[in-house]
């Protein structure tokens, strides 16, 4: 039986797939096809609905429309997380508990967006949450840069030390300063060394595995998720340089991927590739021409494997370069 609590080294924040019509339905077809890639190619948990899965662009019936149609679709044991995160913490918990009965293994709850919560604020609603939807395991999601605040290491230990199915954070913060003060407070002040921190961004997922880090809720993994499971795997038994040589080969696409607000470079890179049918974002719409030219040309780099290992790591001289031909190997 499948081990809710235990998300593996790739948790894979999925993208939601739409039509190209001018509703941009979402494709349901493409998400179960998208889904069972990514279990096939490095995923060990699958992450629906998330900030890269477009959830605020999501109706509720399209939320839990995706979720159904991913637990019926995958092997019975694929781990799913869903996010359910609220400004209101009564609606938080009602999403949550949904979740749950249609066939979550976990939740991610955000720091509420927008209106910026005092940390005791973020203590009364995570606390609140967690205790209504306890046993049932929860991740807290700290993403300043999309929320506007930041919860701090010594909230989030307090939240770890008094319930037990927090069982981790996702840190999309690049302040290491704060993942070294977090594993400090869990694993000195509070004995919680099952509480796991993942890394949000994935070019900092190697630097954040050198902390004590579990792994990564990544984007990239859509494309490259055999090699960043790998990556994460060298390091953990003791294969150092083979992992670094891993991130510096894979750093270009880390940033490539982010150039633009995530997921419209994902998404382009994905149509690109044939695994969805439309590029566009609600919203958000689709890449500027340069950055979608640029990104193209990487891709088709990453497409051949001999290439692949010959890619620069200065990823400014090579999305920067002045010319009309691909990078020069």
């Amino acid at each position: 039986m499948t081990n809710r609590a235990d998300f593996g080294n790739v948790i894979t924040a999925m993208v939601t797939p739409f039509k190209a019509d001018d509703r941009q339905n979402v494709d349901f077809e493409k998400i179960i096809l998208l889904a069972n890639h990514l279990l096939q190619n490095g995923t060990d948990t699958l992450l629906l609905t998330g900030s890269t899965g477009e959830d605020a662009q999501l109706s509720p019936n399209e939320k839990w429309d995706i979720l159904k149609t991913v637990r019926q679709n995958t092997p019975s044991d694929t781990r799913i997380m869903v996010s359910t995160g609220d400004t209101n913490t009564g609606r938080a918990i009602d999403k949550a508990k949904k979740a749950f009965e249609l066939g979550a293994d976990s939740v991610l709850i955000s720091v509420p967006e927008y209106i910026k919560p005092p940390q005791k604020a973020m203590l009364i609603h995570f606390n609140a949450i967690a205790k209504a939807i306890a046993p049932n395991p929860m991740m807290i999601y700290n993403i300043p840069g999309r929320t506007g605040s930041e919860i701090l290491p010594e909230t989030v230990a307090r939240l770890a030390y008094k319930n037990n199915n927090i069982i981790g954070i996702k840190q999309s913060c690049n302040n290491l300063d704060r993942v070294s003060e977090m594993l400090g407070q869990y694993h000195i002040n509070y004995s919680r060394p099952d509480f796991q921190v993942y890394s949000g961004d994935d070019s900092l997922t190697l630097p954040m595995l050198a902390l004590g880090a579990k792994g990564i809720v990544s984007v990239v993994s859509h494309l490259q998720g055999p090699l960043i499971q790998q990556m994460i795997q060298e390091f953990k038994v003791g294969h150092i340089e083979s992992a670094c040589k891993i991130h510096r080969n894979l750093f270009p696409l880390f940033k490539a991927l982010f150039v633009e607000t995530n997921p419209l470079p994902i998404k382009e890179a994905l149509y690109q590739k044939g695994i969805i049918e439309s590029p566009l974002c609600r919203t958000l719409g689709e890449m500027s021409s340069k950055n979608k030219q640029n990104l193209i040309r990487l891709l088709k780099i990453f497409d051949n494997p001999e290439q692949r290992s010959k890619i620069p790591d200065d990823k400014e001289e090579f999305l920067n370069k002045k010319t009309q031909k691909p990078y020069s190997l």
